[in-house]
């Protein structure tokens, strides 16, 4: 569906610039003189804080479209303005800042507060865990998305699966990883359940916001980074910065962005302006998987036309190992956790369920027309 059809089908006008609102200007400055002419009632004015670096593309543009999106599909009378990663609260600050209603909403990824809620890891990535496609029908069509919001009730807090940005690389890395022994007192930017996954291998994960990953690799301060894929990894330059790109991304297989609300702020809409909110979450999740197929494809084109860095797999025997300590992590946090037991069983029960069929449609054919 096209963007203007899905505006036009809630009765609004044409798309708009995606990067505005991370720029600074108020979708409000723009919306305000229809939004009156229409007299429909009250108006909301929001803001949402976000974990990514200024108009950075994917994550942060699709954060800018979801809240233009809902500004003028709403025809002013619910407006939203973007703060990307520092601008209003530190990064990792988004979930506090939502539950508490210093903002109404949030645009992020669940393991960056960890520290607050445990099994809130589960809704952002698992190692070795499903894909976007597989993550996606859990979420919707699995009671996914059930269970995260009965764990973030407690905090005040409603939320919405806000995309995905892919199967990602397994990262940057300025040594070679021949064997189990290379991860060994390796510093490596690497966040959530991938990071403890990583120092139960001997490794030391460090955790950085996006914005300082590329200045921290330049300096030597990490050894290697994970980030997300090549169209968001060229976008930092982390190829100017590293010698060998490894994949697969072990550590997240598909990670889930999340749009957090704060819950007196959602029940504070009226029934329609709640609909045009799910409804443009829902148009930009669906954009999101295509985007970055498409870009990620290029780019990985470019660095390979480029020839100035090593793209590898990593060796079977790594991934062994980082698989069984990926066993070793949840099951210690399942057995402390009640709610992350609750969680992952259902997570691992649709994974074989929706792999059986994937065996035999997807994977089949990709395999066949090989």
């Amino acid at each position: 569906m096209k963007r203007r059809e899905l505006l036009a089908g809630l009765g609004a006008g044409a798309g708009v610039a995606a990067l505005a609102g991370c720029a600074g200007e108020a979708p409000a400055d723009r919306a305000a003189a229809s939004g009156a002419a229409a007299g429909s009632g009250e108006t909301f004015n929001w803001k949402m804080v976000t974990t990514w670096p200024p108009n950075f593309p994917g994550t942060g543009t699709s954060a800018a479209e979801l809240a233009e999106t809902i500004t003028r599909a709403s025809g002013g009378r619910l407006t939203v303005r973007v703060f990307a990663a520092g601008e209003l609260v530190p990064p990792f600050e988004v979930f506090n800042t939502v539950s508490a209603g210093a903002a109404e909403m949030g645009h992020g990824v669940s393991y960056y507060w960890k520290a607050q809620v445990e099994a809130a890891q589960f809704f952002g990535a698992i190692p070795f865990g499903m894909t976007p496609t597989e993550s996606a029908a859990w979420l919707h069509f699995g009671g996914g998305l059930e269970l995260w919001r009965e764990l973030y009730e407690p905090f005040g807090v409603m939320v919405f699966t806000g995309g995905n940005t892919g199967t990602q690389m397994g990262g940057w890395f300025n040594r070679e990883i021949n064997s189990v022994d290379d991860l060994k007192g390796l510093k490596m930017r690497i966040p959530g359940l991938g990071g403890e996954v990583l120092q139960r291998a001997g490794g030391t994960p460090v955790m950085l916001p996006g914005g300082e990953i590329y200045t921290a690799m330049q300096t030597g301060s990490v050894d290697a980074t994970e980030w997300v894929g090549p169209y968001n990894d060229v976008g930092f330059g982390l190829h100017e910065v590293a010698d060998y790109y490894y994949y697969p991304g072990w550590q997240e297989p598909g990670a889930i962005l999340e749009v957090s609300i704060n819950q007196q702020a959602w029940e504070a809409l009226p029934d329609d302006l709640q609909e045009i909110v799910k409804s443009a979450i829902g148009y930009v999740e669906s954009r999101m998987g295509a985007e970055y197929n498409a870009r990620n494809a290029q780019f990985l084109r470019q660095l390979r036309d480029e020839g100035k860095i090593e793209i590898r797999p990593f060796p079977d025997a790594v991934l062994e190992e980082l698989r069984a300590r990926s066993e070793e992590v949840i099951a210690e946090l399942t057995a402390r956790d009640e709610a992350a037991a609750r969680i992952y069983a259902s997570y691992t029960a649709f994974q074989q369920q929706v792999g059986e069929w994937l065996d035999i449609g997807e994977r089949a054919a990709t395999a066949a027309r090989r």
